[in-house]
């Protein structure tokens, strides 16, 4: 997209500047043109190479829901300002797209994007990660290499998954937004940054503060403008919107033939929840597109389940349900081995007596049962 910026002459004379019409755009941007004008009339002394970088910020977000507009209207200011960004929302939901957007309508366009995502870096490799290090730092170090923060110099370093950095990476980094400065690993010198930080989450970091997961202070420092993107399942105007996008995107891509979705396919995708969101969605797009040979995509070309996914079980509700598989079948097996006498098996499980027989009333054995039980077990040897 820089290159796309770089070939405009920005001596331009701006009132000369011809002002794009929707005609004007490429097929498949008129959403764009609908969004940029719902972003805002343009002010008086904005050049043309803004309009230009609005159309390259703007061009992935797609959508008409209010929830979404509500946040695309945010953009342009946000990108004005260069104080730092949080953006949170559920997996899937666009924030690295949201950011890019804030990069590129910003001044800071023409300079690096650099994007990394804060759970992919191993603890003890944050710190090399972002602030570089000097040869000799260590022993591996058998040359010089610059951090992340030198790589996106005058640019935007956008950290994803902030909530993923270990404490110690969370004073570090506190300590350089605070003071715009940073020393690369195994260097006396002190270096400057020159760089706009936006962090984007996919949980609720004030619960993480609260459980002494997340600093308050680097909470407080990232959350100077925050933008909440909303899921999928709440912008329900928007899915057929975003996978028509989606599929003029990968026909084009894989050569293909189709160009429409049959209306059982439509009803299937407003039904959905999408738990993964327009990143579930894309991949759906993408692989039926990929694999299909008609004009027309089907119910039979798509993946996606009719049913709701499998809740993931509390880790509690997990726990206890094997622990209580687990002594069930410990108990019958100590009883057996001691042929149902209750005080032999409480001394083998180096439990008392009582302790052992309130044990088997949990889990339903009563004296009638455990010789029920037992003379099963033995006629089955």
């Amino acid at each position: 997209m820089r290159a796309e910026q770089n070939s405009y002459d920005e001596s331009g004379d701006p009132e000369s500047s011809p002002q794009p019409t929707e005609a004007d755009l490429p097929t498949g941007e008129e959403n764009t043109f609908r969004l940029l004008h719902l972003v805002g009339p343009a002010r008086e002394n904005e050049t043309a190479l803004h309009e230009l970088k609005m159309k390259v910020g703007l061009r992935q977000l797609i959508g008409q829901s209010p929830a979404f507009l509500a946040v695309v209207r945010k953009i342009p200011a946000l990108a004005r300002c260069e104080a730092n960004v949080l953006i949170s929302g559920e997996t899937g939901t666009g924030k690295e797209v949201c950011a890019r957007a804030i990069h590129y309508l910003s001044t800071r366009s023409t300079k690096p994007f650099i994007a990394i995502n804060c759970g992919a870096i191993p603890a003890d490799l944050v710190e090399n990660e972002l602030f570089g290090h000097e040869r000799g730092a260590f022993t591996d170090a058998r040359e010089s290499q610059q951090g992340l923060i030198a790589e996106a110099e005058g640019g935007t370093l956008f950290l994803d998954e902030i909530d993923s950095l270990p404490l110690l990476a969370q004073v570090k980094l506190l300590r350089f937004l605070q003071e715009k400065e940073y020393r690369p690993l195994g260097s006396s010198k002190v270096r400057a940054a020159l760089i706009r930080v936006i962090c984007a989450t996919n949980i609720n970091l004030k619960d993480a503060v609260q459980h002494g997961t997340f600093r308050r202070d680097l909470y407080y420092r990232i959350n100077i403008l925050p933008v909440v993107l909303p899921p999928l399942r709440e912008r329900p105007d928007d899915i057929l919107l975003l996978a028509q996008h989606f599929l003029a995107q990968y026909a084009t891509e894989y050569a293909k033939p189709v160009v429409e979705f049959s209306p059982d396919v439509l009803r299937r995708l407003q039904a959905y929840s999408w738990p993964g969101n327009i990143r579930e969605l894309e991949h759906l797009i993408e692989r039926a597109v990929a694999l299909s040979e008609s004009t027309i995509l089907s119910a039979a070309d798509l993946t996606l389940s009719d049913t709701e996914p499998e809740p993931i079980e509390p880790f509690q509700a997990a726990k206890d349900r094997v622990v209580a598989q687990f002594e069930r079948t410990y108990l019958q097996t100590v009883l057996f081995v001691h042929g149902g006498n209750i005080t032999q098996a409480a001394q083998a499980a180096g439990k008392h007596r009582r302790a052992f027989w309130q044990l088997l009333q949990k889990h339903g054995f009563s004296t009638h049962s455990l010789s029920g039980s037992l003379s099963s077990t033995m006629d089955k040897r």
